[in-house]
């Protein structure tokens, strides 16, 4: 009795996993899985002992108690899901032939289940070769419920990924051994495999295996294959964890997508104007007097000068040059005591970047803080046209190029470019097409946590869309430790917030590139306010300065 009550939940899991009574290893894959599950990232020390012994999973694995192996399998799943591709990599050497004997042939389903799951999983981390090279020997099996084993995990992996992940090659070339076994299981699962291969290759797959076929069983396959025929083409339902990644980082953006994909879908061949238009030479079409005009005191000649040149970068595609020398031009007009200029001067800056893409981004150093630094500008008309700017310029580089500058732009002590700053930094996250690193996680993290108690409003509503937006990227799992320090109240809005932007409808944050009336309708307006456009340093010192609140952000 007194044994029964022995407690060994002190015992560390690694000792546990080896222990001679199996309800001991048992509770232990148990508690291993809930470890795993609970780690914030694949480099937490509850992994360790399980990296740098493998072969702690072959016994797991293998368990000579059926009940103790199927937790076994459980934990060893929570170790990849959680672990990452290192956990892949250090203990699918040791596992992948123990799960195919022992686990895909257990005589209990779910035990079945796990051990496919697990194989799906090691697929899912790393690549798919070194899984199929280890599964094909056991086609070789004397044991025919090996065979059949075998082959059903090949469909389920094949039916899951895909002949785009899975190269269908090798196992094509097994299949005509597998027909001709004397155990009827099996070649029913190698029927299983070949139509699975069907629905992706069609004929395609006849020329690697067909001829060694006996015509009987090409008779049998050819009336299966009639009903897939029938069928729409296959999609991979499973991602990789690569692909993932970058389908998590463009999710944000989805609903725009799918929106803007049910109108592409009516005009067939809707292609990117900047992948067929020509370079234009714009420097070639820059008036003679641009520089002297952008010299002189007058806001009117200031302002036709950068008329001229919008009028000559408003082009689908840019012809790269130095634009140095006019770049400082833009940038320095981002200062003009004239809201005309300064926004003609964005509409310039937004044609350049998107008219270079990628030619743009030596530029980002010099455009971007003093067009942020004129987000105090609260005239709707120029603010948009410094957001354009903003967006163009990020578009042409990417998240961790700019985030340095945003950061130390939300520390500014003017309300209007801390809110602007702020929705830039949003647009980037819904857009960005690469995921932010732990780094750049913890720092958006940190200075979002200090907005939560500004003064202001716009301040604290902003910080919890950054959080949610981030949390969107990277999973709750990831942002788990910068939230644990918040209030339930505070918590609940930047969850909100996250579901807010995953039931989004597709909206466009900004409009596409300018166009010509629009260029000439904010530059109007702007003429018109102009007269009643005081000095920039008046402007600066009718602003109220905020002071931000710190809040402690447990490391």
């Amino acid at each position: 009795m007194a044994e029964q009550e022995e407690d060994f939940s002190s015992l560390p899991l690694p000792d546990r996993f080896t222990h001679k009574n199996w309800k001991v290893r048992k509770q232990g894959y148990e508690d291993a899985a809930k470890t795993f599950e609970t780690t914030p990232d694949e480099s937490d020390p509850a992994f360790r002992p399980f990296l740098q012994d493998s072969g702690l999973w072959k016994g797991a694995v293998t368990d000579s108690n059926v009940a103790a192996q199927q937790d076994g399998i459980n934990a060893l799943c929570a170790f990849l899901k959680f672990g990452g591709q290192d956990a892949c990599r250090r203990s699918r050497t040791v596992t992948i032939a123990p799960i195919v004997e022992k686990g895909l042939s257990s005589t209990r389903a779910a035990t079945k289940q796990s051990a496919l799951e697990a194989l799906l999983l090691y697929v899912e981390l790393d690549k798919p070769e070194p899984i199929i090279d280890d599964l094909l020997p056991s086609l070789a099996n004397k044991q025919p419920k090996i065979i059949a084993a075998t082959l059903a995990a090949l469909t389920a992996i094949i039916h899951a990924y895909g002949v785009k992940i899975i190269d269908p090659k090798p196992v094509l070339k097994a299949l005509p051994k597998v027909f001709g076994h004397a155990d009827k299981n099996v070649r029913a699962e190698a029927q299983n495999l070949a139509v699975e291969l069907y629905r992706w290759l069609r004929e395609a797959m006849k020329t690697l295996f067909w001829n060694e076929l006996k015509p009987v069983q090409q008779q049998d396959l050819e009336k299966l294959f009639e009903a897939v025929k029938q069928e729409p083409p296959p999609k991979q339902e499973r991602l990789l964890r690569s692909q993932q990644a970058v389908e998590a980082v463009s999710s944000t953006a989805q609903e725009d997508r799918e929106a803007e994909a049910v109108a592409e879908d009516d005009q067939p061949g809707n292609v990117d104007a900047f992948d067929l238009a020509e370079p234009v030479d714009v420097l070639s079409k820059v008036p003679a007097d641009f520089h002297e005009k952008m010299a002189s005191t007058k806001w009117k000649d200031r302002k036709d000068a950068l008329d001229a040149f919008f009028a000559a970068a408003n082009t689908d595609r840019i012809k790269d040059g130095h634009f140095e020398d006019i770049v400082a031009l833009l940038a320095k007009s981002m200062k003009d005591a004239n809201i005309a200029v300064v926004t003609v001067a964005a509409n310039c800056i937004e044609c350049l970047a998107k008219g270079l893409r990628h030619g743009f981004a030596k530029y980002r150093g010099r455009t971007m803080p003093p067009i942020m630094e004129r987000l105090k500008e609260k005239k709707q008309s120029v603010a948009d046209a410094l957001g354009a700017a903003l967006d163009a310029v990020f578009a042409s580089t990417g998240l961790s190029e700019c985030l340095e500058d945003i950061l130390e732009f939300l520390k500014h002590k003017n309300p209007q470019v801390k809110a602007e700053t702020l929705k830039f930094l949003i647009r980037c996250l819904k857009t960005t097409r690469e995921a932010p690193s732990k780094t750049e996680v913890k720092l958006m993290a940190e200075t979002a946590n200090k907005l939560l108690t500004d003064s202001s409003e716009p301040a604290r509503a902003g910080g919890a869309e950054v959080l949610g937006t981030v949390m969107k990227i990277m999973g709750d799992r990831a942002m788990g430790p910068y939230l644990d320090g918040l209030d339930d109240i505070r918590k609940t809005k930047i969850k909100d917030k996250r579901q807010a932007q995953a039931g989004r409808t597709a909206t466009k944050s900004r409009t596409s590139s300018p166009k010509e009336n629009d260029h000439k309708e904010s530059c109007a307006q702007c003429e018109e306010a102009s007269a009643s456009t005081i000095d920039l340093r008046a402007r600066e010192a009718i602003a109220s300065i905020e002071t931000a609140s710190k809040q402690a952000l447990r490391a």
